[in-house]
């Protein structure tokens, strides 16, 4: 008779098949063969009575049980990784995984420069970097830090206010161009607009330096979830959009891109930083949510 795992070897199995989306491919993930991956799950299965995955035609599937231990499957390898690292290291060296979760566009740009400081500084974390605008449940993919653009809608989390982006409403030369420049609310009102979802639609709240606000209802000519995207549309002269102030920087100095409202904002949209509590932070976890806070404040275009 084999010798029965331990349950943090079923459990760290059980995660990387969940986010591998495989047996085969968690199995090479953890140089063991496909058959002892599929071992470890039957067995984690049975000390559990429960069905924890169901194979489909797409790969595997969580079930209700499954979905339910993932989140605390992480949570108890972190605890456990984090005690590993406090109890062992006693150099306190800063190493291991960290996966991150940026927003699109600062992710390639500034907070990019900021993950190259932080792997120059600790050469020892490897990092996994990704790159989404929409909500994830961080539970379930296994992250362990959030920059999110907008409010973060998990209360398990730790949430942090990194700063807060200015937004105006432009268009392309062109499309002034040929429309004009605005003399007035009513005007802007008939121009065709772009959308970036999930923010902006057809309903456009604009405020002025006196606090009044008044929304714009405009034709949307297209929506998209990514702003390089919407830069591009716009730039092309197919519509308006509210886009952050940063981002265009350049395009607003050289005329490319025109304010259309200089005297009126859309509301300011706050960047938070989420990440695990405390009794779960491995030291790289707290250097990195660490630099990250003392570095925003440095980003131009933010406040």
């Amino acid at each position: 008779m084999s010798k029965p795992l331990d349950r943090l070897t079923l459990l760290h199995t059980f995660v990387r098949i969940v986010d591998a989306g495989s047996i085969s491919a968690a199995a090479k993930d953890l140089g063991i063969t496909q058959p002892s991956a599929s071992r470890h799950l039957a067995e984690l299965e049975e000390r559990l009575k429960s069905q924890l995955v169901r194979r489909n035609t797409h790969g595997l599937a969580l079930t209700e049980s499954g979905a339910e231990l993932l989140k605390d499957a992480r949570a108890m390898l972190d605890a456990w990784e984090t005690l590993k690292e406090k109890h062992t290291n006693t150099e306190q060296t800063i190493q291991g995984k960290l996966k991150v979760i940026a927003p699109v566009a600062l992710g390639q740009v500034h907070l990019a420069r900021i993950l190259a400081k932080f792997q120059l500084d600790y050469p020892l974390v490897s990092v996994n970097w990704e790159l989404e605008d929409r909500a994830i449940r961080f539970s379930e993919i296994g992250c362990d830090c959030w920059i999110k653009v907008g409010p973060v809608p998990d209360d398990t989390l730790v949430v942090k206010k990194l700063g807060s982006v200015e937004r105006i409403l432009v268009a392309s030369k062109g499309f002034v161009d040929k429309r004009g420049m605005p003399k007035n609310l009513s005007q802007v009102k008939t121009y065709d607009a772009i959308g970036l979802s999930p923010f902006e639609g057809g309903n456009i709240p604009l405020s002025n330096t006196r606090g009044k606000t008044v929304y714009l209802k405009p034709a949307l000519k297209t929506t998209t979830n990514n702003i390089f995207a919407l830069k591009e549309l716009v730039m092309m002269g197919l519509g308006m959009a509210v886009m952050p102030k940063w981002f265009i920087d350049d395009e607003l100095s050289n005329k490319q891109l025109i304010n259309l409202l200089p005297k009126w904002q859309a509301p300011a949209l706050d960047v938070h930083i989420a990440y695990l509590p405390a009794r779960y932070q491995p030291l790289r976890l707290r250097a990195f949510t660490q630099l990250i806070i003392n570095e925003f404040s440095c980003i131009p275009g933010f406040r």
